[in-house]
Formats: C-alpha cells, sequence, structure tokens
C-alpha cells in the first residue's frame, strides 16, 4: 500500500539544494567532523524550509496588503520576518538583500548601455540606408 504524498511536487525544494545547505552548514559548526545526515532529516529540514517560506510569504502578503500594494518587495519580506519573531535574521538577510541590489543595479547600468549602444547603431545604419536611398533617387532621374 503506497502513502499518498502530503505536498504536491511543485512545491517540494530541491532535494540536491537542501543537503548540500544541510552539509555546508554543519561543516562550517564542525570542521573537523563528518557528520552524514539520514534521508528522513533532510525529508524534515526540506518541509521545514517549506512551511517556514509559506509562513514569511503570507506574513509579507499581509503586509503588502496593508499598504494596498500588489506586488511583494524585499522590505515586505524583512518586515515579515520581524513581525513572526526572527528579529536575528534580519541583519544578514538585509546584508544579502543589500548585495543583490548591488549586483543588480550594475547588471542594469550594463543592459541601459547595451540597449543605448543597439539603438544608436539602429539609428546609425537606418540613416545610412536613407542617404543611399536618396542616393539612388537621384541616380534614377
Amino acid at each position: 500500500m503506497e502513502t499518498e504524498k502530503a505536498v504536491s511536487e511543485s512545491e517540494e525544494l530541491p532535494k540536491t539544494i537542501v543537503r548540500r545547505v544541510v552539509k555546508d552548514k554543519l561543516h562550517d559548526c564542525s570542521p573537523d567532523t563528518d557528520i552524514s545526515v539520514h534521508k528522513d532529516a533532510l525529508v524534515a529540514f526540506s518541509e521545514s524550509a517549506r512551511i517556514f517560506i509559506h509562513y514569511v510569504s503570507a506574513t509579507a502578503n499581509d503586509i503588502c496588503k496593508e499598504s494596498k500594494r500588489q506586488t511583494i518587495n524585499g522590505e515586505d519580506v524583512l518586515k515579515a520576518i520581524e513581525e513572526i519573531d526572527f528579529p536575528e535574521l534580519i541583519g544578514p538577510l538585509r546584508a544579502s538583500l543589500d548585495e543583490f541590489r548591488q549586483k543588480n543595479a550594475g547588471k542594469r547600468v550594463a543592459a541601459s548601455k547595451s540597449k543605448e549602444e543597439k539603438k544608436k547603431q539602429k539609428a546609425e545604419e537606418e540613416s545610412g540606408k536613407s542617404k543611399k536611398d536618396e542616393g539612388n533617387k537621384e541616380n534614377d532621374d
């Protein structure tokens, strides 16, 4: 008799990522010992993380709705984490969010420059075509 899955596959966290995060953290805590993690422990870690994500998401969604917005932003998540009594996570999360924003800002600047260069190139190509067309018209006359 097969037991029914409690969670749909679309909600499961990738097992390899959960395993890597757990093993990396355990290695950081005890670099001298190689701690193995039983399969049911990985399932428990994964399920705990999934439930935590749902809880934070629902709380951030409430904060977003209170602000009469439809898009949850990073600040909503930070406020949600504070609201559910995990203030010790705010510092590291804010640092990660700031780092992400800095990297993203650099990408946006590069993308913007690339877009401008493409527009300029296209305009030059089009102006070159118009001059050719004008020259061809004069030769036809």
